[in-house]
């Protein structure tokens, strides 16, 4: 198997002395090659002195002054590396001091110079930890000495020599195609690649499907080993595998399929019933998938290295080969191994007062589609028994419920364009989308408390968790939204002395939803919320107004939630319920009742601590990966979107400006649903973003005003403001880089326009990363070069 330094160094928490048998198996050496490989990467390691060699086995070593970042580079060539500590300062790499280090790549970099007020620190990379392009879109062409691939991506600066290898070179001359790195930059010899796939003669005559899957490096097939070991599990369930299990194969279940795109992939399903309070007692059903895939085996590392599965519009690149959603997915007739969270909840108020997790043995008796589930919700339904209906109809008022307690804790909830959120969650935004969509309204209801739950009992009982964590925002970014939100005819404010509570930002929602500008305001919102992360360190997630919360509720799909399982299970079955062995009376370690009870160390010692630094051994690369994902999916919703704009050049729209900058100002418009039936929900409008470059606006000289967030014309004194609606035409599209570039239009219908330059949005990427950083400090870094 193929591993980077960074998934070797991950291994090494704690200061402790870690053997290459271990090693191996960690990192899936198994064969003569992957196992030399191995031993000259500890070589090299322990020779820069990254490792030490002691009785036989390493040690990291941490030396000051020494940074693991990402690095991010601009088309300019402007490099930085970008730390994973919130906060931290971005290091400015020079050119000399890349190491043949590429955009994206995670590095270990050595800071040379200290920053100052104006100037970021300096550093140079020291050893390139992971390589974050193993494949790229390139355009090739023919030189004298043979052929050569030149990145689509200009942050890519370099040309790689391309090796003739099953396909004729000639026929992929001026064609723009997929290219394998077979050799990274060594010394004085190029890159190396070969041409996997023609893709065709330029990015618009490519599928969109496979830009997306070609640049982000998202493999579409398994390994013949993976999927050999996937076959290899068993069909059938054996009398050992349901010991110690609750048996509830005889309660009537459903499972409602969402909108994942993949009907055999079912990981959740329900019982609901009265208890004899006339309460509900609510049953909420996983996959046992940590029952058949082991640590450290192809499965597991397969599904580590995926992440999660990645949803492409109809394309889903599943996490796990399809044979194991067929032998772990609660499908319908199906006895299947479970975790079940039993939940008992007030039937007037909507609080949870207990609940327990099982290891269950379920069989589902019915599926439901999401037409059928909307249709029995309408009291349309006509197809179903009357108990199922009834079933359904009851979840429906017992979301109803939920969502008011979720509500009233301060839980945000942004009237955002509908997403298509698979995993039914909190999503990308740390927080609801208001969605019009009533069966995933539901189903997100349930997976949020199901998730909640299991986050309360790990954090009662002291066990090592990957939380979900997001910090509240910055109080600057708050103050500077309301500012805004002033100059759009919303006067709010909140004290900066005070830490922003969710509560507060609630109220923001609904002052906005009162506002002729809430759209604009929204997005002013949006944009001050942090993302949300994976931690191995409690957290509170301000979206969600939890001081705790993990991901439980996808395991075929997410890796994060497969890594829980294994933490359940680690603590029922070395869980110490009991203070000591002369303590008759025991807690039950499944149930919400042990909250109070517990006053010792759950997990022995040893244990807690394994688990801790296996957790933290895979954190790096699971909020990696989630990023990469979610940039391919944004990516392909891109290049869809420039393609349906790409038809309407010349056409007209009335839009929203949603963002002002000293180049020109953003302006969001609307498709009709008819049009827009490929991207997103077909029920509604589909937004579209657009720039007007300042020097398109002929009749005037425009002066940009960042407190105001307006552009003004001198002599005129017209604006163009934050929030302001406005005529344009869609001049042209860059398919590519997803680039809509509008023109504005006066009320006569007359173009306000000339032929300008527009900027490629990339070259603001250095922007993006240093928003502190004045264009005179890229100018000197520019003539230090």
């Amino acid at each position: 198997m193929e591993f980077s330094i960074a998934t070797l160094l991950a291994n090494f928490t704690d200061d402790k002395l870690v053997a290459r048998k271990l090693l191996e198996k960690k990192l899936g050496c198994e064969d003569e090659a992957s196992l030399q490989k191995l031993h000259i990467a500890l070589e090299i390691l322990e020779r820069i002195g990254v490792l030490v060699k002691e009785r036989g086995k390493y040690r990291r070593v941490t030396e000051e002054g020494l940074i693991e970042a990402k690095l991010r580079c601009s088309s300019k060539g402007f490099c930085f590396a970008i730390q994973d500590v919130e906060g931290a300062e971005d290091i400015y790499i020079r050119e000399s001091h890349l190491s043949n280090a590429w955009n994206g790549d995670r590095v270990l970099v050595r800071v040379l110079k200290e920053g100052s007020r104006r100037r970021s620190p300096e550093g140079e990379v020291k050893l390139i930890l992971e390589r974050s392009n193993h494949t790229l879109l390139a355009r090739i062409k023919q030189v004298e000495s043979g052929y050569r691939a030149v990145p689509l991506d200009d942050r890519l600066l370099f040309e790689l020599k391309v090796q003739a290898e099953g396909i004729k070179l000639e026929q992929a001359v001026d064609h723009l195609a997929h290219v394998e790195i077979l050799r990274y930059p060594l010394a004085q010899y190029p890159p190396l690649g070969r041409v996997v796939q023609i893709l065709g003669s330029d990015a618009e005559a490519a599928a969109d499907i496979d830009l997306v899957t070609c640049k982000h490096d998202l493999s579409r097939t398994f390994p013949e080993g993976v999927q050999e070991a996937a076959s290899k599990l068993p069909k059938k369930l054996l009398k050992a595998d349901l010991k110690n299990r609750l048996d509830l194969r005889h309660s009537l279940t459903l499972a409602i399929i969402g909108n994942n795109n993949d009907p055999k992939v079912i990981e959740n399903a329900f019982t609901l019933e009265k208890t004899s309070a006339g309460n509900w007692r609510l049953g909420f059903h996983i996959p046992d998938i940590a029952h058949l895939i082991q640590p450290d085996e192809a499965l597991d590392r397969e599904a580590l290295k995926r992440g999660r599965s990645v949803y492409l519009g109809e394309l889903v690149l599943s996490m796990l080969p399809e044979v194991v959603a067929e032998r772990c997915g609660l499908l319908p007739g199906s006895d299947r191994l479970a975790l079940s969270f039993l939940i008992t909840v007030d039937s007037k108020s909507g609080v949870v007062l207990e609940w327990e997790i099982q290891p269950s043995v379920v069989k589902v008796d019915v599926s439901l589609s999401e037409q059928q589930t909307e249709a029995i919700l309408n009291n349309q339904s006509t197809e179903n028994s009357a108990q199922i209906v009834e079933i359904v109809q009851q979840l429906g008022s017992l979301q109803q419920l939920l969502k008011q307690v979720r509500l009233a804790r301060g839980c945000l909830q942004l009237n955002l364009p509908p997403n298509q959120n698979p995993y039914h969650d909190e999503g990308s935004l740390g927080c609801v989308v208001v969605n019009d969509l009533p069966v995933h309204s539901l189903l997100t209801e349930f997976v949020l408390l199901v998730n909640q739950l299991m986050a309360t009992h790990l954090n009662a009982l002291g066990i090592p968790a990957i939380w979900r964590i997001q910090g509240a925002p910055d109080t600057e970014d708050v103050q500077e939204m309301l500012k805004l939100a002033i100059n759009l005819g919303v006067e709010l404010t909140l004290e900066p002395e005070i830490e922003i509570q969710p509560l507060d930002y609630q109220q923001l929602t609904r002052v906005f939803a009162e506002s002729a500008s809430e759209q604009v305001l929204t997005y002013l919102l949006q944009d001050t919320l942090k993302p949300a992360t994976y931690s191995t360190t409690k957290g509170s997630h301000f979206g969600l107004a939890l001081p705790e919360y993990t991901h439980f509720t996808a395991p075929l799909r997410r890796y994060p939630d497969l890594l829980m399982q294994r933490v359940f299970y680690a603590l029922l079955e070395h869980g110490r319920d009991r203070r000591n062995t002369r303590v008759k009376e025991r807690v039950n370690l499944r149930h919400s009742s042990s909250h109070g009870e517990i006053n010792w160390n759950v997990l022995p010692p040893e244990l807690q601590q394994e688990l801790q630094s296996d957790l933290t051994r895979v954190l790096i690369q699971l909020n990696d990966r989630e990023k990469e994902v979610q940039e391919a999916e944004a990516d392909l919703a891109g290049l869809q979107r420039a393609s349906l704009m790409k038809q309407r050049i010349g056409e007209v729209f009335t839009g929203v400006i949603t963002g002002v900058q000293s180049y020109g100002f953003f302006v969001e418009i609307e498709v009709p649903p008819a049009e827009s039936n490929t991207v997103g929900n077909p029920r509604v409008p589909l937004r579209v973003e657009g720039l007007v470059h300042v020097s398109s606006l002929k009749d005037d000289w425009y002066e940009y005003r960042a407190r105001q967030q307006a552009l003004f014309g001198r002599k005129n004194r017209a604006s163009y403001r934050l929030g302001d609606r406005v005529a344009v035409q869609v001049k042209s599209v860059d398919y590519y880089r997803q680039q809509i570039d509008l023109v504005t239009v006066g009320s006569d219908g007359a173009v306000f326009s000339k032929d300008v330059s527009i900027p490629n949005r990339d070259d603001s990427d250095l922007y993006l990363a240093h928003e502190d950083m004045e264009p005179d400090d890229l100018e000197q870094y520019a003539e230090d070069e």
